[in-house]
């Protein structure tokens, strides 16, 4: 048997790393293995390959952002002599999106390969479940360490059961320890210590115990809680040491700051055995119930140590029949409780350890290795067929990383900037309403589709510079120059409904109350200019910002007479030019033409209204029509536009058309879950990334912005807000339609779902 390994390894300090290391050596013990021809694929969290100094099982490491990597690590196992993978899984290692890098990895992979999963989610967001989905329909088993996480499996993901192997987490297999070094030294001796381990961050919910320690005190003055382990990296990285210091002070502040001791360091296996043999309790106080797999729990169990912890997950399962004892969430009275009942009472206590000993002999390495080496037997025996039932149109995997350098490089204390020279920003040029909306509105989706704490941040910035621009009337302003000075005493209606889609969507998708209040200020008091619009698509626009409103407050009569009364204006024009093939708003085709019958599906979403569907739906078919002849998107050009039954001039080609048109078929599919419209959506977005006329991408891999313009013979290198915002719109909308089609193309019921 020659297996490569996919995941951490030491001399990373991290709980899969040594969980894979002692899942290799456990194996290697075997005499089917070769252990010469194995190899382990290690996970680097930065792009230095060279930072950690791995031993010579390392025969590729992966960085953990880089993509290209994980191709290329398909490659190197796909030409190697090794039978089968091993690959533990925790969302957190691996590149992109909830680690969705690691699905071009196993798309690629030839080999029959079984995946670990550490962490199995009660609550996943699309991503995350698609994900485990994905892996699950490549692998031949899912190995998990708890009935918890089968039933999860089974019942959220919908994975069959006999995809699942459930295998509990080894411990390490080390003989009883005659002479106790850690029990003879000074911190030990004519201690009654309690004992934590791990890295140290908020949800590990230390302060419970400190609280219980003055009733424990009190009757046992001898007792030291020692908490043993580093803080967690990405703790120091953002907070430093200030959760460790408050524990500090939560324990002056309550008198016990002598019987308590922080040991800051990484372990190895054998020392914390000792550490665990020398303690009188292990206590694990976490603060929720959502841990699946706690490697620390099963060591300790391992190590015969009497346990108390809060029931999270995998303590409920693992502390059953009195292999340990169970207290609610932060209360620590009831630990204090406990503590004292079995430091009182010594065969109360003996009977813990027996139990928890005894229990831990089944779960040692060598037993728990051979358990693995079955079923990657059984995986190599059977013929493994891993394919989807419907191939996804979408493919999320292999999109562009989103990457929001440039909207940074943009963005200053006032608000984005409207131009760049290349990818320089041009501050000559100042800024304008029209991105700082739309630059809102990326924003809001970027934090709605996986909490982007980057967009997040710019988001009270981008709100700012739209009530500076507000006039007291409720109307806007659009130019503003680099020194803050107004540059219109009224902008257009474009930016007039593009502001109002951005405070719509604010209302409907605000991150918090202050934000969605603040939101809605600024849309009320604008409503008296809903009336005086009389350009379409500054109706269009707005008619889009309404319908999101109207999702937030369905009940609002005066929002619902205002987009009925917009949406009845662009239905009349549709019919006072409709002549013919030509199925369209106006005698011509201009620029955002997309944005007509997409405000149109908006309302009828909203309202129920059919002739705004109909007439959405024909618009949308005479837009098809002269958009994909070549099998790829050419929108409307600039130069001349299209006349009334003429030819569509291709060039100059528009980002923001494109968008448009992104978000046109997506709200189209969403609407009719007619999966054309899906394939046109993805087809508008490759327009982006070079399937388009010239066949060169406008989104720049190096920067992370995006060209201007798309011309006869090349691009326009420039990157502007506008375009740079149309593209990720257009990156965040494909994400969100990705949502839509697993949940709709999967399903049986789809086409009884169609609208006819």
């Amino acid at each position: 048997m020659k297996i490569a390994y996919i995941s951490t390894y030491p001399p990373r300090e991290c709980g899969l790393a040594t969980f894979n290391q002692n899942l290799v050596n456990a194996l290697s013990l075997n005499p089917t293995y070769d252990a010469n021809k194995s190899f382990v694929v290690a996970m680097n969290e930065s792009d230095d390959v060279n930072e950690h100094q791995y031993p010579s099982e390392v025969k590729f490491v992966i960085r953990q952002q880089n993509q290209q990597d994980y191709l290329e690590a398909a490659d190197f196992i796909n030409n190697s002599d090794v039978d089968t993978c091993i690959i533990e899984h925790e969302f957190g290692i691996y590149g992109g999106n909830s680690g969705v890098f690691l699905l071009s990895l196993i798309n690629r992979l030839k080999k029959p390969f079984i995946t670990i999963l550490h962490t199995v989610l009660k609550e996943p967001n699309f991503m995350q479940q698609t994900i485990i989905k994905e892996i699950a329909a490549k692998s031949a088993k899912l190995v998990v360490m708890s009935k918890k996480a089968v039933m999860f499996l089974t019942s959220i993901y919908q994975i069959p059961k006999a995809s699942i192997q459930l295998i509990e987490h080894g411990v390490p297999d080390l003989e009883p320890i005659v002479n106790n070094q850690i029990a003879q030294s000074e911190l030990f001796k004519g201690k009654k210590v309690l004992f934590t381990f791990g890295l140290i961050s908020r949800n590990k919910g230390l302060e419970t115990v400190i609280k219980a320690l003055p009733d424990i005190v009190a009757k046992h003055p001898d007792v030291l809680y020692m908490i043993l382990g580093n803080t967690h990296p990405g703790v120091v990285k953002h907070n430093g040491e200030e959760y460790r210091d408050s524990l500090k002070a939560l324990a002056k502040d309550l008198g016990v700051e002598k019987n308590i001791v922080f040991v800051n360091k990484f372990v190895s296996e054998e020392e914390l055995h000792q550490y665990l043999t020398a303690c009188c309790l292990y206590i694990t106080p976490y603060l929720n119930e959502a841990q699946i797999t706690s490697g620390t729990l099963s060591y300790a169990i391992g190590a015969g140590a009497a346990v108390i912890s809060t029931p999270y997950w995998h303590a409920q399962e693992l502390l059953a029949d009195n292999r340990g004892k169970l207290f609610d969430f932060k209360d620590h009275h009831k630990l204090a409780t406990i503590v004292n009942d079995l430091l009182g009472d010594n065969d109360k206590y003996q009977e813990l350890k027996k139990n928890a000993y005894e229990y831990g002999l089944n779960l040692r390495w060598p037993a728990i290795g051979s358990i693995y080496l079955n079923v990657l037997n059984e995986a190599l025996s059977a013929e493994v067929k891993a394919k989807r039932a419907i191939p996804p149109i979408i493919d999320v995997e292999g999109m562009p990383a989103l990457n929001l350098n440039h909207i940074a490089l943009l963005t200053d204390d006032t608000g984005i900037i409207q131009h760049a020279r290349f990818g320089i920003p041009n501050l000559k040029e100042g800024y304008c309403i029209d991105d700082n909306a739309r630059a809102l509105i990326m924003s809001l989706m970027a934090v709605e589709q996986d909490k982007n704490k980057r967009a997040l941040s710019f988001m009270p910035i981008y709100l700012s510079f739209i009530q500076y621009m507000q006039t007291e009337d409720g109307n806007f302003r659009n130019f503003l120059s680099f020194n803050r000075q107004y540059l219109d005493e009224v902008g257009s209606e474009d930016s007039f409904g593009r502001t109002i889609w951005a405070l719509g969507y604010l209302v409907s998708s605000a991150p918090n109350n202050s934000y969605r209040e603040f939101g809605r200020e600024l849309f009320s008091h604008s409503i008296k200019h809903f009336k005086e619009l009389k350009y379409l698509r500054g109706k269009a626009n707005t008619i889009i910002g309404l319908s999101y409103y109207l999702h937030a407050n369905p009940g609002d009569e005066l929002i619902s007479q205002e987009i009925n009364m917009l949406a009845a204006a662009l239905v009349a024009s549709y019919k006072d030019n409709k002549d013919g093939g030509w199925h369209w708003f106006e005698d011509i085709l201009t620029y955002d033409n997309a944005i007509l019958p997409l405000a149109l599906l908006h309302h009828y979403e909203v309202t129920g209204n059919k002739e705004s569907y109909q007439v959405a739906m024909e618009s949308i078919e005479f837009l098809n029509s002269f958009s994909f002849e070549n099998g790829y998107l050419n929108p409307v050009g600039n130069d001349g536009w299209m006349k009334k039954h003429g030819q569509n001039p291709i060039y100059d080609q528009q980002a923001i058309e494109t968008m448009a048109m992104v978000l046109l078929y997506a709200k189209t599919f969403e609407v009719t879950k007619d999966d054309q419209y899906l394939n046109l959506m993805h087809m508008s977005y490759k327009w982006f990334l070079g399937e388009n006329s010239l066949h060169i991408p406008l989104y720049d891999y190096e920067t992370h912005g995006c060209a201007d313009g798309l011309q006869f013979n090349s691009v326009n290198r420039n990157q502007g807000a506008e375009s740079t915002l149309a593209y990720f719109i257009s990156h965040l909308a494909i994400l969100k339609a990705a949502e839509v089609e697993y949940e709709t193309l999967s399903s049986p019921l789809m086409e009884a779902n169609k609208i006819s």
